[in-house]
C-alpha cells in the first residue's frame, strides 16, 4: 500500500489520446454515430468508436480509447436464481426480508432472497545459467523467441476451451480445518475463535451452493449484472437499493433519461431490457458512453456503472466515462499461448505499466509487452507483478483508489492490448501477477462506488466504520451478499478473462482487523490475532477468495500483504487456514531502511539474520529488500540511502568513485543476496530497484489547496520522475550497468540451483567481530563479510558435504563492479573436523564488504 494525497485528479494525460472527427446524429435509430479517437503517437494504436450526441445541458464526457475493446461474450439463457445478500446486524435495508438464519454466537447474519435472472456465462534461449570456471554465473545474451509449440492449432483449441473447462472443474468441497492444530499447538488455546471462523467460512458456503448453485456460478456475476447480451437484446442490471428510481442514460439514446426507464425488485436491484434494433444489431453501439441516472437520498446522480469494463477520461475533462463493450468477434483478442506452470521458485518483477518508459510520458500496455516484457525476461525473473491494472481517476494513487474494479486501467491502452501483453509473457514463459485492490475502494462519487446509490452503505460500511481515515477511502462491507458476490466475481474475472495467473492482495492487513493496523505494534501475542479487534468477516472473505482462486484455478497463485504476521494466513483453506500461498516478508524492507540509518560499525549479524529468517513454520514468504514503496518520493530507496547525490556525479566507469560509492555499490549487491537468500521462498525487486535507479518516483501531481488554508506544492504535473532510466542500467559505461548484471547473476543462480525452496537451510556462523555471516541453503554455501576495512585470508567455512567446492558467485567480480580481488579458479577442498557446528569445513579469502557463494563441484567424469 502507498499513501498518496487526495482528491487531486489530472484534466490532461500526454501521450495517450487526442480528439479525432466529429459525426452527425440520427434519432430515427437507436445508433448514434460517432466521434473517433486515436492513440497519441503510438505506432500500435488502434481506434475506438464513441457516441457523440448527448442531451442539451448534460456536460459532454467525450470517450476516448486506443485500438480496439472487448466485452466477454457469453451466451445468455434466461433462467431464475436466487440473488441472496447477507447483511450484518449494524445495517439493514430498508426492503431486506429475513428467509433464513446463519447461527451465531454472538450475532444472527440474515440472508434475504429474490429472485433474479441468471444469466450463465516459452520463452527466450537463455539456458540455465551455471557456474564455469572463472566462477561467476555466465550470463548468456540472445533475442527472445517463441516457441513453435505455443502458437500451435491445438494450443489455441486447448486455450480457448479453458473456460469452460473451469466451469465444469467446480470447487471441491470444505475440509474440516483442524490441521492447524497440528501445525502450531498453540493456537489451541484459541479454538474457539478458529472453529468460529472456520464455521462461519463453511456456513457461507452451504449458503451460497443452496441458493446461487455455488461458489463456481456466484463468482459469475459479471454474467448477471451490468450489461449481458441475448439474442435478442441487451440486458443491463445494477444493484442500488437506496435509489428512488433508475435509468439508462447514453450516447445510444441522447442521454434522454426518459427512454430507458429501469425497473426495481423488492431487494434493489434494478434491470432494462433493450431489445435488438430492427437490423439486428445491437440497442447499444459498441464504444458508447454510457451512465446510470439515479434519484438516491442525496438527490439526482450519474453513476458511471459498477460493473462496467471500460471507463475513459476525455481529454482536458476531469469525470470518466463509462464505455459499453461489445466488438464483433473477430476483433476480440485471441489468447494463443498456454499459461506457464506454477514456478517452484517465485521470483517476481514488480512493475508499473504507466511509468516503465524511459521517456517522461505515460507508458502503453503494447510498450510494455514488447520492451520491457523481453527485459524482465533476461533478467532471471519468473513472474512478473503488475499494478495499477484497476481503472483509478487518481493516477498519483499508484492504482490503490479503485473507482472501476473490473475496467483495466485506459490510460495504457484498451483491453485487447492487455490480454496481448499477458499472453506475450506466457509465451515467455513469465506467471502474470496482478495487484489487486479489495482492501478498500476509492471516496471518489464521481467516477467509483462511493455513495453508489446516494448512500454510505451500499457496498460499504456506513459511518466510521466505513472510512479508512488514513488512506482517504471507504471500507467494504464483507458481511453482506452482494459484496461477496461483487468482490468474488471480480477475482474471477480477472483470472478468467484476461489469463492472470494470480494476485498480490493488498492491504490485507487493513482488511482483517477493526483497527486496519494503525497505530498497532504486532509483537507476536496470539490475543493480538484472535480477539475483538478481528474483522471475521473480513477474514472469512479472504478464505473464500483464495478457495475461489485455487478451487478453479490450481495452479494460480495468492500473495497476501501483511505486516501483523497473522497465523494460519500461509496454511491451506482445508486444514483451517486463510489459505494464501505467500506472504509478503515486509518487515525486511522496514529493517534495511534502520540498519542503513546507522554507522557500519552498529550493523548487528544476528539481528540481520534474525529478521530475514523470523517467519512462521510450513508458511512461505516472499522477501524483499525494497518494494514500490520505498521507491516513492518522501521514502529513499537503498541506492540513495546508501550513495544519495553522489550518484549524479561518480558513476562513470571510465572516471574516479569516491567511498561512498564504492560502499554503496558493494553493499547495494551484499543486501540483494542476503535477502533473496534466507528471507523467503519467493523473492521480490520494483523495477529499477535492481540496478539502483537513480531516482524516487513522483506521479505529476498539482498544487493541493487543503480546507486550513494549507498549500501542499506539487510538481507542475510533471512526468520527469514518473519513469524507469533502463538506459543507464544498459550503459556499460556506467556503474548502474554493473548492479544490473548482478542482480541478473542472482537470478540465475537461483534458477539453476533453486536454493530460495530448499528444506536445507543452516547458518552456521554470525560473528559480531568478523562482521561476517556464514549460512548454508540447499546445495550452496553463502558467505557475507560486512566489515568495511577487515579482509580475510584463510578464512574457515563450515560445511555439511565433503568434496571440492567453486565459486558461482562473487559481488567482487569486476563485471559487477567489484574490485576482483577473489581468484575464480581456485578450488577449495574439504576436510574433516567440526567447525561451527559443521561436519567439515574448507579455507578461503574473504575480502571487505563481499558476498561470495560456493558450490560443491560436480566430480570430474573417470577415463576410461
Amino acid at each position: 500500500m502507498v499513501y498518496t494525497l487526495s482528491g487531486v485528479r489530472l484534466p490532461t494525460v500526454p501521450s495517450v489520446y487526442k480528439i479525432g472527427s466529429h459525426g452527425s446524429s440520427s434519432h430515427a435509430d437507436r445508433r448514434s454515430s460517432h466521434l473517433t479517437f486515436f492513440l497519441k503517437n503510438r505506432p500500435h494504436s488502434r481506434k475506438i468508436i464513441s457516441g457523440k450526441t448527448f442531451e442539451s445541458g448534460f456536460q459532454s464526457s467525450t470517450a476516448n480509447a486506443s485500438g480496439k475493446v472487448l466485452v466477454p461474450g457469453t451466451d445468455n439463457e434466461e433462467s431464475s436464481i436466487l440473488a441472496e445478500k447477507l447483511e450484518v446486524p449494524e445495517i439493514v435495508t430498508d426492503n431486506s426480508q429475513i428467509s433464513g438464519d446463519i447461527e451465531s454466537s454472538e450475532m444472527e447474519d440474515r440472508i434475504t432472497t429474490a429472485d433474479h435472472q441468471n444469466v450463465d456465462e516459452q520463452s527466450s534461449d537463455n539456458e540455465p545459467v551455471r557456474g564455469e570456471d572463472s566462477g561467476t554465473v555466465q550470463l548468456l545474451d540472445g533475442e527472445v523467441k517463441a516457441k513453435a509449440e505455443d502458437t500451435s492449432d491445438t494450443g489455441n483449441e486447448k486455450i480457448s476451451e479453458e473456460s469452460a473447462k473451469i466451469r465444469e472443474r467446480g470447487m471441491p468441497p470444505p475440509g474440516i480445518g483442524q490441521k492447524i492444530y497440528e501445525i502450531d499447538p498453540l493456537l489451541s488455546s484459541h479454538r474457539e475463535h478458529l472453529d468460529y471462523r472456520y464455521g462461519q467460512y463453511k456456513k457461507l458456503r452451504e449458503a451460497i451452493e443452496k441458493h446461487e448453485g455455488g461458489l463456481e456460478v456466484f463468482s459469475r456475476g459479471y454474467e448477471k449484472f451490468g450489461f449481458t447480451r441475448s439474442e435478442t437484446g441487451t440486458t443491463y442490471r445494477e444493484w442500488a437499493p437506496g435509489a428512488k428510481s433508475a435509468t439508462l442514460i447514453g450516447d445510444f439514446n441522447n442521454w434522454n433519461p426518459n427512454t430507458d426507464v429501469m425497473t426495481r425488485n423488492e431487494f434493489g436491484v434494478w434491470e432494462v431490457f433493450l431489445p435488438n434494433n430492427a437490423d439486428g444489431s445491437p440497442a447499444i453501439p459498441h464504444g458508447s458512453r454510457v451512465k446510470i441516472r439515479m434519484d438516491t437520498p442525496s438527490g439526482i446522480k450519474d453513476s458511471i456503472p459498477a460493473w462496467i469494463k471500460f471507463a475513459v477520461q476525455a481529454p482536458g475533462e476531469i469525470p470518466y466515462n463509462g464505455i459499453y463493450y461489445d466488438p464483433p468477434e473477430e476483433e476480440k483478442y485471441v489468447f494463443k499461448h498456454p499459461r506457464p506452470k506454477k514456478p517452484k521458485s517465485l521470483r517476481i518483477y514488480e512493475s508499473h505499466v504507466g511509468m516503465s518508459s524511459t521517456e517522461p510520458v505515460i507508458n502503453t500496455y503494447a510498450n510494455f509487452r514488447d520492451e520491457v516484457l523481453p527485459r524482465i525476461k533476461r533478467l532471471g525473473y519468473n513472474a512478473v507483478q503488475i499494478m495499477a491494472i484497476q481503472e483509478h481517476s487518481y493516477y498519483a494513487s499508484f492504482g490503490y483508489h479503485v473507482t472501476n474494479f473490473f475496467a483495466p486501467s485506459s490510460r495504457f491502452g484498451t483491453p485487447d492490448d492487455l490480454k496481448s501483453l499477458i499472453d506475450k509473457a506466457h509465451e515467455l514463459g513469465l506467471v502474470v501477477l496482478m495487484d489487486i485492490v479489495h482492501s478498500h475502494s476509492s471516496n471518489n462519487t464521481l467516477d467509483g462506488l462511493n455513495m453508489f446509490d446516494g448512500t454510505d452503505s451500499c457496498y460499504f460500511h456506513s459511518g466510521e466504520r466505513g472510512y479508512h481515515w488514513m488512506w482517504d477511502s471507504r471500507l467494504f462491507n464483507y458481511g453482506h451478499w452482494e459484496v461477496l458476490r461483487f468482490l468474488l466475481s471480480n477475482a474471477r474475472w480477472w483470472l478468467d478473462e484476461y489469463k492472470f495467473d494470480g494476485f498480490r492482495f493488498d492491504g490485507v492487513t487493513s482488511m482483517m482487523y477493526t483497527h486496519h493496523g494503525l497505530q498497532m505494534a504486532f509483537t507476536g501475542n496470539y490475543n493480538e490475532y484472535f480477539g475483538f479487534a478481528t474483522d471475521v468477516d473480513a477474514v472469512v472473505y479472504l478464505m473464500l477468495v483464495n478457495d475461489l482462486i485455487h478451487g478453479l484455478f490450481p495452479e494460480a497463485i495468492a500473495i497476501g500483504e501483511d505486516v501483523s504476521g497473522m497465523p494460519t494466513f500461509c496454511v491451506p483453506l482445508q486444514d483451517g487456514g486463510i489459505g494464501f500461498d505467500y506472504r509478503l516478508h515486509m518487515a525486511i524492507a522496514d529493517k534495511w531502511i534502520e540498519i542503513l540509518k546507522k554507522r557500519d560499525e552498529e550493523w548487528r549479524m544476528g539481528d540481520i539474520v534474525h529478521t530475514l529468517t523470523n517467519r512462521r513454520w510450513m508458511e512461505k514468504c516472499v522477501a524483499y529488500a525494497e518494494s514500490h514503496d520505498q521507491a516513492l518520493v518522501g521514502d529513499k530507496t537503498i541506492a540513495f540511502w546508501l550513495m544519495d547525490k553522489d550518484m549524479y556525479d561518480f558513476m562513470a566507469v571510465d572516471r574516479p568513485s569516491t567511498p561512498l560509492i564504492d560502499r554503496g555499490i558493494a553493499l547495494h549487491k551484499m543486501i540483494r543476496l542476503i535477502t533473496m537468500g534466507l528471507g523467503g521462498e519467493g523473492y521480490l525487486n520494483f523495477m529499477g530497484n535492481e540496478f539502483g535507479h537513480p531516482e524516487w518516483i513522483d506521479f505529476p501531481r498539482g498544487d493541493q489547496h487543503l480546507p486550513d488554508g494549507r498549500v501542499i506544492p506539487g510538481n507542475n504535473n510533471s512526468y520527469d520522475k514518473c519513469r524507469r532510466r533502463f538506459d543507464l542500467a544498459d550503459a556499460e559505461f556506467l556503474r548502474y550497468h554493473g548492479l544490473q548484471e548482478f542482480d541478473r547473476a542472482m537470478q540465475h543462480l537461483e534458477e539453476t540451483y533453486g536454493f530460495m525452496t530448499s528444506e536445507h537451510q543452516y547458518i552456521s556462523r554470525k560473528d559480531e567481530g568478523d562482521k561476517v555471516i556464514v549460512f548454508e541453503r540447499g546445495n550452496l554455501i553463502f558467505v557475507f563479510n560486512f566489515h568495511w576495512t577487515n579482509s580475510y585470508s584463510d578464512y574457515r567455512v563450515g560445511c555439511l558435504k565433503p568434496g571440492k567446492y567453486k565459486t558461482v558467485l562473487n559481488s567482487d567480480d569486476s563485471l559487477f563492479g567489484g574490485f576482483s580481488r577473489i581468484n575464480h579458479a581456485s578450488e577449495y577442498f574439504t576436510s574433516e573436523g567440526w567447525h561451527d557446528d559443521r561436519p567439515r569445513s574448507f579455507y578461503i579469502y574473504a575480502p571487505c564488504r563481499t558476498a561470495v557463494v560456493y558450490a560443491l563441484a560436480e566430480p570430474e567424469p573417470v577415463a576410461e
